[in-house]
């Protein structure tokens, strides 16, 4: 059984490469289950997240220590086993937090490759954590990014991703204040743990695209209500998507948004039975709450070029 590290994982896995990984991934026919919650402990919370296919199998586990920040250890541990389907033999364990990442991030840049103008070049990214460096370079690897503005709420970290990706190449900024950043964007990424609408409808300018992949229960949201109304909603998975998806839950109860009216999920636009972006002018926003054919289809890719 093959062991891949986050390091080999990362060395094989470009952003280019897993968003067309998950695209195959969303054309396949893999189920994928709503994924279990289970609290271990008052201090721990487990999650599986299982997908299968005709050839593989995989499984991610995911624990959320909430203790673990205070021993300098990641809030976040995750492993990910997948299995050939024609022997029933597990054929690799990979690290599972860099797979997240990666798959996330490229989950976005998958959405926006449909729904984002060809010719966007602005990248607001609001957010700054372990995410941020992902998003910006999944994204800058679908459209000819030639700008980053970073807002976070706190400022150093801000400045430390900036410097990170001015290093590769990318011309990034911190941007102090959020509604500026906004209104400037050709795409909004927003990827915060956020309670409270940030980001404002009036803020947006025709054509943007706004990519929400933070916020991941019902009580979370990083919009407020006219964002949603204003736009074309997207969303990876519909059923995770009304489980989940604090934006639209809320903008719903606002009378704001109804779940008859997003346009189509990931398997939608990838398998080409509706249509992405329609025009320059419309707003379009893509909702993920993250989805197990994610893990799944990266989690091939990656194995069958480290075997």
């Amino acid at each position: 059984m093959k062991l891949i590290s986050a390091a080999e994982f990362a060395g094989v896995a470009d952003y280019k490469s897993i968003v067309e990984a998950l695209r195959e991934g969303f054309r396949t026919d893999i189920e994928s289950p709503v994924r279990h919650f289970h609290d271990t402990s008052s201090v721990a919370k487990l999650m599986l997240m299982p997908a299968w296919s005709k050839a593989w199998t995989g499984l991610k586990t995911v624990v959320v220590k909430s203790d673990n920040a205070a021993q300098g250890l990641p809030t976040v541990q995750a492993s990910y086993l997948l299995i050939d389907n024609e022997t029933g033999a597990p054929v690799a364990v990979m690290d599972g937090t860099e797979l997240t990442r990666r798959r996330t991030a490229a989950a976005s840049a998958l959405a926006a490759d449909y729904l984002a103008r060809p010719d966007a070049s602005h990248l607001a990214l609001v957010g700054a954590g372990a995410l941020g460096a992902h998003f910006a370079r999944a994204h800058a690897a679908v459209r000819p990014i030639k700008k980053i503005s970073i807002h976070n709420c706190t400022h150093d970290k801000a400045e430390k991703l900036a410097v990170e990706l001015r290093g590769e190449g990318l011309d990034a900024v911190v941007a102090a204040d959020l509604e500026t950043a906004v209104r400037q964007a050709d795409i909004v990424s927003s990827i915060t743990s956020s309670t409270k609408p940030g980001i404002r409808g009036q803020w947006l300018k025709p054509g943007t695209h706004v990519d929400l992949a933070g916020a991941f229960t019902p009580q979370m949201r990083e919009t407020d209500g006219d964002v949603v109304a204003k736009s074309r909603v997207f969303v990876d998975t519909r059923h995770g998507a009304e489980a989940e998806a604090g934006d639209l839950l809320q903008a719903r109860d606002e009378g704001k948004f109804d779940f008859k009216n997003i346009q189509a999920d990931l398997h939608e636009l990838c398998r080409g039975t509706v249509k992405g972006r329609k025009t320059a002018a419309e707003t379009t926003l893509f909702k993920s709450c993250g989805s197990a054919v994610e893990d799944l289809a990266a989690a091939i890719m990656v194995y069958l070029r480290c075997k």
